[in-house]
């Protein structure tokens, strides 16, 4: 009896080595969507009352675990029972996260803004703030969905060929951290102003230490949302062209003596461009069809 119980802790043992290695690869590659999935976050949960910041975070966090909850069963089970649509899905995800970051590209060159500014009242109630809170907490909720579905993917197809339990502990693992690391240093993000003009008046004296500090944070806060939207962008194309070049033939043999992480984000961006002109023009196509 003492062998087989030192016998199940060498395999839990073992287990428990081939997640941790499996989890290095599987952070690594779902690296750059979590870059832009924590720039979306930081541009989706700022811009509220500073008072209500870490509870819409909150909310958010909340939302996303449930997005969890829901995808991570459903890509096991596809796993389990249909292994070879996890590669459909991830390269139908590979063809998503090109177009949308070669939209972003088209937005940057064209000086062209996603969505449209609206027009916010100056004294709304509290229904109406109420009322929108909620409607940005829901928007940011279903673009964590869209995000998690890719993330989970990207991550389940570094494990495809090891035992279902292997899987579950990875992916399980890689969608906690993207969870908590994400929405952790989004709270860190959006708060990085009030910490600023904490800090400005946290004396009478003009021009001190903690003046310019705190300037420098406020100042600081749009300039690191930008930035990450810019690597954000970088990330999804080369997510995006990882994923082709490890999945078709054609791609992989492409530009052999190019380096790898030029390749990537050069077969991203080819194939984002391709998809992003065939989307616009059915759109428009659509557009006048309805008109």
């Amino acid at each position: 009896m003492a062998s087989g119980f030192f016998a199940l802790l060498d395999d839990i043992a073992t287990l428990m080595d081939d997640v941790a290695t499996m989890s290095k690869v599987a952070a690594k590659k779902t690296a750059g969507i979590l870059g832009d999935d924590l720039a979306v976050n930081a541009e989706k949960s700022s811009g509220f009352i500073a008072s209500r910041e870490i509870p819409v975070l909150w909310a958010i966090t909340k939302g996303s675990l449930k997005n969890k909850i829901i995808i991570l069963p459903a890509a096991f089970l596809l796993s389990a029972f249909l292994p070879k649509i996890i590669t459909i899905v991830l390269l139908l995800g590979g063809l998503y996260l090109a177009y949308e970051g070669a939209e972003k590209v088209y937005e940057f060159l064209a000086g062209k803004k996603h969505h449209e500014t609206k027009v916010v009242q100056k004294n709304p109630t509290k229904e109406e703030v109420l009322a929108s809170e909620k409607g940005k907490i829901k928007s940011a909720i279903f673009t964590d969905f869209i995000l998690s579905v890719e993330i989970v993917i990207i991550a389940l197809g570094t494990v495809i060929q090891e035992v279902i339990w292997v899987q579950i502990l990875v992916v399980s693992f890689i969608a906690i951290l993207a969870t908590a690391g994400v929405y952790g240093i989004v709270a860190v993000i959006v708060r990085m102003d009030d910490f600023g003009l904490k800090l400005i008046a946290y004396n009478e004296q003009d021009n001190s230490i903690s003046d310019y500090m705190g300037r420098f944070l406020v100042n600081a806060l749009p300039i690191v949302i930008k930035g990450l939207s810019i690597i954000g962008t970088i990330a999804l194309m080369l997510v995006a062209g990882g994923i082709f070049s490890h999945n078709i033939d054609f791609f992989h043999h492409l530009m052999p003596d190019f380096p790898g992480i030029l390749k990537e984000f050069l077969v991203g961006l080819a194939v984002g461009a391709v998809v992003f002109i065939v989307v616009s023009a059915v759109l428009s196509i659509w557009k006048k069809i309805k008109s």
